[in-house]
C-alpha cells in the first residue's frame, strides 16, 4: 500500500509524508488488534479505528460534526477523544490496538491522545 513520494516543496510537509509512508509500511491493523489512526489539523482531531485485514473502518471519533467529542485540537480535547475511543473499543471487546500517528511527531496532542487511550485500559 505504499504510495510514491511526490515532489513536495515544503520541507516540513515532505518530512511528514516520508514519516507517514514509513509508519504505514510497518503498522498493520488486524481483527484482534485494529489500527488507531489519528489525524490532527490546526482546528480538529480525527481518530479512526481500522481493520486492515478486511479493509474496513470499524468506527471513528472526531471533534467536529454531529457526534463531536471535545472542541478543537488541543490537549484537553485529545484526552476526551482518547477516552471515547477507549470506551468504544471496550464495547467492541477489543483489548489491544496498534497506534498510527499518521506522520505526525509523537509529542503534544498526539502523545496525549495515546496516553489517554492507554490510561483507559487499552494496550497500545
Amino acid at each position: 500500500m505504499r504510495k510514491t513520494l511526490k515532489k513536495i516543496k515544503n520541507p516540513s510537509k515532505a518530512k511528514e509524508q516520508r514519516r507517514k509512508l514509513a509508519i504505514r509500511k510497518r503498522v498493520i491493523g488486524t481483527t484482534e488488534r485494529p489500527r488507531v489512526c489519528a489525524k490532527k489539523t490546526n482546528s480538529n482531531l480525527f481518530v479512526q479505528i481500522v481493520d486492515d485485514s478486511q479493509n474496513k473502518t470499524l468506527f471513528s471519533v472526531q471533534t467536529f460534526g454531529k457526534n463531536a467529542v471535545g472542541k478543537g485540537s488541543n490537549a484537553e480535547s485529545a484526552k476526551e477523544v482518547g477516552s471515547a475511543v477507549a470506551k468504544k473499543l471496550g464495547e467492541n471487546n477489543i483489548k489491544a490496538a496498534v497506534f498510527d500517528r499518521n506522520g505526525k511527531k509523537y509529542t503534544g496532542v498526539i502523545a496525549t491522545l495515546a496516553d489517554s487511550i492507554r490510561e483507559a485500559g487499552i494496550q497500545i
